[in-house]
């Protein structure tokens, strides 16, 4: 067969439209993710809108549970404080809850995890399938990882939320980095206190916060 040393030619919206793919799978979790990402592909070139569905339109699997905060804190609190985790492990913590297939394996492509699971980034891009918006995501995952168990606001240290926050808009793409430092300069400086810590109405209720 004749070879060619012609370069191929990647179009330049192509890694936009993988990532805004990757972001509907994870929010739709299709039952057949290769029929869904067929559809979604198809309705695309036809100039239509994509069939992204929001979770109140689905029908509930019978063999599935649905996502819920209530089933990340459970795995959260079997990581038990640790950092990383190895992908076998949380696949089959995963399975145990009775979690879609289908959704782990969104989450971990869209994160491009390996082996070496960053479980802060893991449970971010979970929660991303129940939040609409970055602020109902990080609402999501200051409910899942606050330890107070007092009644109060659900509460993080600044650092944790920090770190979230300039993840997953990385990851979502459409949020320019000077806005997420200017965000996160302002929170520090005029909205967390001495116990550096951030409760859910700091960046849900204030005003001055927009994190979109």
């Amino acid at each position: 067969m004749a070879q060619t040393d012609k370069p191929t030619c990647v179009p330049p919206e192509l890694p936009k439209m993988l990532k805004e793919f990757a972001k509907a799978a994870i929010r739709a979790q299709p039952q057949d993710l290769i029929q869904w990402g067929a559809d979604y592909f198809e309705a695309l070139s036809r100039g239509e809108m994509p069939p992204v569905r929001e979770q109140s339109e689905r029908v509930p699997l019978c063999n599935w549970a649905e996502l819920t905060p209530e089933l990340l804190k459970i795995l959260h609190s079997q990581v038990a404080g640790r950092l990383i985790i190895h992908a076998e492990e949380l696949a089959q913590m995963w399975k145990v809850v009775n979690l879609p297939t289908d959704l782990f394996n969104s989450v971990m492509n869209v994160g491009r995890f390996t082996e070496e699971i960053e479980w802060l980034k893991f449970l971010a891009l979970a929660c991303s399938a129940l939040g609409v918006t970055i602020t109902k995501t990080l609402k999501i995952v200051c409910e899942v990882l606050s330890c107070d168990h007092n009644g109060g606001l659900p509460r993080i240290p600044f650092s944790t939320f920090q770190f979230l926050y300039t993840y997953i808009a990385e990851v979502d793409g459409e949020i320019c980095a000077s806005h997420v430092s200017r965000m996160l300069n302002y929170i520090e400086q005029e909205v967390i206190g001495p116990d550096g810590l951030i409760t859910v109405n700091d960046f849900t209720q204030n005003p001055m916060v927009w994190l979109e």
